[in-house]
């Protein structure tokens, strides 16, 4: 056996042993998670219960992973029993063909473990509250905006999400001077995280009789929805106004007050300056559905602003800056000339713009995934 063989053979086991010692330190916890959602009172705890129940499938898939790697391992072994020993040729190369599928097996395997032992951002199963606003350039970012929102409702039908429009102040010529909405689903923040930022386009305005390209900008915010016991509000301290929500004239002017504004004064943890947040809702014509939903976007608003100091950690760890919700960063630029697609975190270029504004951003997302990935594994040094 050459040298470099025998090295690579004991790097292999050396990984092989470290992850299984990873994976088995976790066996016991599986174990007491697996009996403590069970405990009527865990059950009665709901924020303790939602944790656990949370971290009892975190732990299953790894160990689902944890059962596959044994058992890969154990078929390459007997393969390699089989091949020394057996003397039959096709028996010789079924084992060879066993050993072959083993063998790609497990580094993949490993892979997949590895970013499973890698804390994931807990906020990742949320649902979320967008926003997108019109930046630097006046009506042209305004439209902008709107193709953002196009662009993000296309995406969201595609991935079988639920979006539903909160508020929305319309641009002089179209478009969105601001637009906020929730998207529901399964692991919607996970995903849409990536998109928060400055979105820069550069084409030519309608209003441009020159045909002069310009550029403007939107920014989208994404918010984790907060969940009831996220937060604690006070709310007998929330002040509410109601006003009959606007409409295009005619049938679709409400005409009752159905409308909801709330106004809560919140003392910001991290810097310890009071300030006032003001969140409106005009989703539907109940008043008590649109003061609830009002109310979880104030929590939504609370939580992301008490969480910032942890999200700008992660941002000051990870070059992607793709879960921090930056808003001030240009992540990504809009050719329309060019037809191209420019995202600046990654340095990730195409050229099928009119697809990507259809919806397709898919792969975009999928190239910061792994980018993130790299940077979790390479903090948690595995």
């Amino acid at each position: 056996m050459q040298f470099e063989t025998i090295i690579y053979n004991i790097n292999k086991v050396a990984t092989e042993n470290n992850i299984l010692e990873k994976l088995d330190g976790l066996v016991s916890r599986f174990e007491e998670v697996s009996t403590l959602i069970t405990d009527p009172n865990v059950i009665g705890d709901q924020k303790r219960y939602v944790k656990l129940t949370k971290e009892y499938k975190e732990l299953g898939d790894i160990m689902n992973a944890r059962k596959e790697y044994i058992q890969c391992m154990k078929n390459a072994e007997e393969a390699r029993e089989m091949i020394q020993m057996e003397d039959d040729p096709e028996m010789k190369e079924m084992a060879r063909e066993e050993l072959a599928l083993a063998e790609k097996r497990i580094p993949e395997l490993e892979e997949e473990i590895k970013l499973l032992l890698v804390p994931a951002d807990p906020e990742d199963g949320k649902n979320v509250v967008m926003e997108i606003r019109g930046g630097t350039g006046g009506d042209e970012a305004a439209l902008f905006a709107g193709d953002l929102f196009r662009m993000y409702s296309k995406y969201c039908e595609q991935k079988g999400w639920k979006v539903v429009v909160s508020s929305f102040s319309e641009g002089a010529s179209g478009g969105y001077k601001e637009i906020i909405f929730n998207v529901t689903g399964e692991g919607v923040y996970g995903i849409l995280k990536y998109e928060s930022g400055v979105h820069r386009v550069q084409r030519v305005p309608v209003t441009e009789t020159q045909g002069r390209v310009h550029t403007s900008a939107s920014t989208v915010a994404v918010l984790p929805e907060a969940d009831a016991f996220d937060v604690e509000i006070n709310e007998g301290a929330i002040k509410w106004d109601t006003f009959r929500s606007s409409g295009a004239g005619g049938q679709n002017v409400n005409k009752v007050e159905s409308g909801v504004r709330a106004r809560y004064m919140w003392r910001n943890p991290n810097t310890g300056i009071e300030e006032e947040i003001l969140v409106e809702c005009t989703e539907t014509r109940d008043q008590p559905k649109n003061k609830e939903r009002a109310l979880a976007r104030l929590r939504t608003f609370i939580y992301d602003r008490e969480h910032q100091k942890y999200i700008d950690d992660i941002a000051s760890r990870r070059k992607t800056m793709v879960s921090t919700g930056d808003r001030s960063a240009k992540i990504r630029t809009y050719n329309y000339p060019q037809g191209r697609i420019t995202d600046h975190r990654i340095n990730y270029t195409i050229y099928n713009l009119a697809a990507f504004m259809d919806g397709d951003i898919q792969d975009c997302i999928d190239h910061l995934i792994v980018a993130e990935n790299a940077e979790r594994l390479k903090d948690a040094e595995l």
